[in-house]
C-alpha cells in the first residue's frame, strides 16, 4: 500500500514538472474556478463523512458550514456535569472541518478543529497549491481526522 502511494506520488511529481510552465500561465479567474470546483467536491465529501459521527457518538448534532471561515461541516454536543469543585458545569465538544476560501496564495486549504469537553484537542491543516491538488489526498485526511477526533472524545 505504501509502495503504491510512493509510486503514485512520483508519477504525479513527474507530471507536475512537465506541466509546470502551463500551470504558471493560469489566470486568476481560472484559479478561482479551479478552487471552486475542488471546494464543491471536497465540502460535499466532508459533510457526508462528518454526518456519520452521531451514529457512533450519540448526542452530536451536525450542520453545514458556509461562512467566512469556509465551507464544510461541523458536529457539536453540549453536556452538563460536575466539575472538579462539584459545581455543575457545561461541557462543549465540537469537530469542524472546512475548506478555506480562495486567497491570494492560490492554494486549496482544508482545516480541522476539534474540541472535547471545553479543551481544544487538535488543530489540523492540509493545503496544496491549486496546480498540485489531488482530491484523493485531501479526502484521505478527512478520513483520518474524523476517527482521530472520535477516539479523543471517547477517551475523555
Amino acid at each position: 500500500m505504501q509502495l503504491e502511494k510512493a509510486v503514485a506520488r512520483g508519477q504525479r511529481e513527474r507530471k507536475l514538472k512537465t506541466t509546470r510552465a502551463a500551470d504558471e500561465a493560469l489566470t486568476e479567474e481560472e484559479l478561482r474556478r479551479l478552487h471552486n470546483e475542488y471546494r464543491l467536491e471536497l465540502s460535499e465529501y466532508i459533510e457526508q463523512c462528518v454526518s456519520r459521527l452521531p451514529k457512533y457518538l450519540p448526542g452530536f448534532v451536525c450542520q453545514a458550514v458556509v461562512d467566512e471561515r469556509g465551507w464544510g461541516s461541523t458536529c457539536s454536543r453540549d453536556d452538563a456535569g460536575l466539575g472538579s469543585d462539584n459545581i455543575r458545569t457545561n461541557f462543549f465538544s465540537r469537530l469542524e472541518i472546512v475548506v478555506r476560501p480562495f486567497g491570494t496564495h492560490h492554494v486549496l486549504d482544508m482545516a480541522a478543529k476539534g474540541t472535547v469537553r471545553n479543551k481544544e484537542v487538535y488543530n489540523r491543516h492540509h493545503y496544496r497549491p491549486l496546480s498540485e491538488v489531488d482530491l484523493a489526498d485531501f479526502k484521505s485526511f478527512v478520513d483520518l481526522w474524523i476517527p482521530q477526533y472520535a477516539e479523543k472524545f471517547a477517551a475523555s
